[in-house]
């Protein structure tokens, strides 16, 4: 009988099990609904304390991203609180291309994820906690096709509109570890960066723009298969009613800067990209955009500007993706962060690698930055 089982029917659980020999189990990872996309996985494994559990995730060549999977380790937790890395390896040429993941559990239960979860219930929990807060207004923006409410939460007095938002692709769950962060600075009465930013700005916060693929176990869609970064062109009630609320609410407060967080699964680094290429581009949001960037690379050393995607050339921005849509729409300085799955190239941490501690001080360190780019102050 075998004494290792694999679980996956959770919130945001994510795992098919093709077949277990003894401590080894042969693992597939389930796409989107409604699509091809596949790269997030989320369950829980019971087995014997101090006994090696091998989990051989096949298939992966298939994935939305499979230059994600080389030199990347697994996360695992015994109490899904603190989330540690497991030693993985990645074989291309074996069954489809296999990462397999290593790991001594010291109790009999333990959890493995792509990246440290943040489940609905903690997102509602953050919810309940910040639209509690001194000054914090809570917006229903509208409901998902499987009829959660799309969330949004407004502060501060001042005229400089400045929104944040999250989790269009729900697997890259290091968004909403970010948005924690940044919410904890905001609705902080005593930290200093909170006090400046409720002062000059009028701040919207949707922590979560994908509820429904968040509890699916999604990577990168939406309850029906919708990629909503490809959606903000012309987003509809049937495919993408996320996308229209969060637009809707945006024509009526206006933009002034914008964040769309995201992850990366294959670059190994925090970087941001901009809204080259589209066709009313002036040379004031770039250089708006471009003293942003010097002000974060110089606060934080998790933040780099060698590494990035490459840019657009001019006209030929993708208007259906929400960092150029909202820049062309607004006039706005906008822009997408990226974090990644694996650690930094440049500033690795062996233990968790990337984790959500840093993704939470990553938060706050945009927020300084944005201080100082309101200011004025550059590098």
């Amino acid at each position: 009988m075998t004494s290792l089982f694999i679980d996956a029917g959770f919130d945001s659980g994510n795992i098919d099990v093709l077949g277990i020999d003894g401590a080894t189990a042969r693992l597939a990872i389930r796409r989107d609904n409604e699509s091809e996309f596949f790269q997030w996985f989320h369950f829980r494994v019971s087995a014997k304390a101090g006994e090696e559990v091998v989990l051989k995730l096949t298939g992966l060549n298939a994935s939305a991203y499979p230059g994600g999977w080389p030199d990347y380790d697994a996360c695992v937790s015994e109490d899904r609180a603190y989330w540690a890395r497991t030693a993985s390896t990645f074989n291309k040429d074996e069954d489809g291309g296999t990462l397999t993941v290593r790991y001594l559990p010291a109790t009999d239960v333990f959890w493995c994820a792509y990246f440290a979860p943040y489940s609905m219930e903690r997102h509602h929990d953050l919810i309940a906690e910040t639209a509690s807060c001194e000054g914090v207004d809570y917006v229903r923006l509208g409901t998902t096709l499987d009829g959660q409410p799309i969330d949004c939460l407004e502060l501060g007095e001042g005229d400089t509109q400045v929104w944040l938002y999250a989790r269009q692709h729900p697997g890259e769950t290091q968004a909403e570890w970010w948005m924690e962060g940044a919410i904890e600075c905001l609705t902080d009465p005593a930290d200093p960066v909170a006090r400046a930013l409720r002062k000059a700005c009028r701040i919207h916060i949707v922590p979560n723009c994908n509820p429904d693929g968040s509890r699916r176990g999604h990577l990168r869609t939406n309850a029906v298969g919708t990629n909503l970064n490809r959606e903000w062109a012309d987003p509809t009630p049937e495919r993408s009613p996320e996308v229209l609320a969060i637009r809707n609410r945006m024509d009526q407060t206006g933009v002034h800067f914008a964040m769309d967080v995201h992850a990366d699964e294959a670059i190994p680094a925090v970087f941001i990209a901009g809204f080259d290429g589209i066709p009313s581009w002036t040379q004031a949001q770039g250089d708006g955009y471009d003293r942003y960037q010097r002000i974060l690379d110089r606060r934080t050393p998790d933040f780099q500007t060698k590494l990035g995607y490459p840019k657009a050339s001019p006209g030929r921005a993708n208007l259906s993706m929400s960092t150029n849509q909202v820049a062309e729409r607004f006039g706005a300085v906008a822009m997408t962060l990226e974090m990644p799955y694996k650690d930094l190239a440049d500033f690795p941490e062996p233990e968790q690698g990337w984790s959500p501690e840093r993704c939470k001080l990553l938060g706050r360190e945009c927020l300084a930055a944005l201080v100082e780019w309101l200011e004025g102050k550059d590098a």
